[in-house]
């Protein structure tokens, strides 16, 4: 829930700040290929739908990309598609486009200025690398855990967020 909040308050900054005509074009990063990608995406139109109407904005078009990794199984998403286009429009009779874009999201992957809204649900939780000072003497500092925890020496603190 407070996701969703988050979610909406971005949004109203966004609409606030800049006039998004037409189309809206948002990525999904890291989006995986189950049924949660899809609910992401109605989220965010929903939230993007209902502050279009209270502002008295036109209805909004959606052009989506879905990212993940080129072994991401794409095609999982896509079979989830009519029954996701058939509950979008009973809900807005809106139309919406979705389209996979495979790759890294630590590289490039649209043009200059091309997206007007990115989310992610996963890309913070993981670094293209482990951070520099994480052993001492040839012993880890974070002995027995992947992640920090209770138990980590303040050193994989420092580590991590630096």
């Amino acid at each position: 829930m407070e996701v969703k909040i988050i979610l909406e308050e971005n949004m109203i900054l966004i609409l606030s700040n800049k006039s998004v005509k037409g189309c809206w074009k948002i990525a999904d990063l890291g989006c995986s290929s189950g049924p949660n990608t899809l609910l992401c995406i109605s989220n965010i139109m929903n939230i993007i739908h209902n502050i279009n109407l209270k502002l008295n904005h036109e209805k909004p078009l959606f052009q989506i990309h879905v990212n993940d990794v080129f072994e991401n199984d794409f095609n999982t998403i896509f079979k989830l598609l009519p029954d996701f286009f058939q509950q979008e429009k009973e809900k807005h009779d809106g139309e919406c486009f979705i389209s996979a874009t495979p790759g890294n999201f630590y590289g490039r992957l649209f043009p200059n200025n091309y997206i007007d809204f990115f989310h992610s649900s996963y890309n913070l939780h993981w670094l293209s690398q482990a951070p520099e000072n994480l052993v001492k003497n040839g012993e880890p500092l974070n002995k027995k855990n992947i992640y920090i925890s209770k138990t980590s020496p303040p050193s994989v603190y420092d580590a991590y967020f630096k």
